[in-house]
């Protein structure tokens, strides 16, 4: 599956930032304007991963079915946008990652389920997005990840057959959408993975424990 690829797709938050710390403050926020105790970060990283469902969750114990969830959400929303950018940083390795990329004349792109209210204005205020060829967030195409149309659109917008791409994600719907559009998966396992999840068991063609690893597979190519 790694033999003739043109280009690296990467799910973004887990697997190229760490946005857990604004994420958790958003949710926490919401906690302590109630009058509720902060808790601490290590409470939320491990659901960064599941979005506002995660934070809410963890935050308050509320699951999407909940009949104020909708209203909640939207101030979990409204928190994050004001602080997307503050503690929010790139894995160490990344850079790296995509200059190696970039330097192999490989295209590399984003397929997030993030909306782009936030991947927008987020990818434009870190200057390593400035070089990708693609950038999709979940509410482009009608369907959001583990649906293969968000890579499929990526592998399009790229000008690159869905076979010739690799998609890099921390969550099991990254590697699900990525087999169903017939690219070759990598589980990255130093992202989001929960409490409850074992990567090896999601049926990625690699595992990379370290964006620097991803690298020696592309090295093999």
């Amino acid at each position: 599956m790694f033999q003739n690829i043109r280009a690296v797709l990467f799910d973004l938050d887990g697997t190229l930032i760490d946005s857990a710390p604004d994420l958790g403050a958003a949710a926490d926020k919401m906690r302590t304007d109630r009058g509720l105790p902060s808790l601490p970060l290590a409470r939320y990283r491990p659901m960064a991963g599941a979005g506002a469902r995660g934070m809410l969750g963890e935050a308050f114990g509320m699951a999407p079915d909940h009949p104020e969830f909708l209203a909640m959400r939207e101030e979990f929303f409204v928190n994050y946008e004001l602080r997307m950018t503050e503690r929010t940083s790139i894995f160490e390795g990344v850079p790296e990652l995509v200059s190696q990329i970039l330097q192999r004349k490989l295209a590399w792109g984003v397929v997030t389920n993030k909306a782009a209210r936030f991947t927008d204005p987020l990818t434009r205020a870190i200057p390593l997005f400035a070089t990708a060829g693609a950038v999709v967030s979940g509410d482009t195409t009608p369907h959001a990840k583990p649906h293969p149309a968000p890579l499929l659109e990526a592998a399009s917008r790229l000008k690159i057959e869905p076979g010739q791409c690799i998609y890099v994600g921390d969550d099991e719907r990254d590697i699900v959408a990525g087999l169903a559009a017939g690219m070759g998966t990598v589980a990255a396992t130093y992202g989001y993975l929960g409490a409850k999840t074992n990567p090896m068991e999601w049926g990625a063609h690699a595992a990379i424990k370290s964006p620097s690893e991803l690298l020696q597979l592309l090295g093999t190519a």
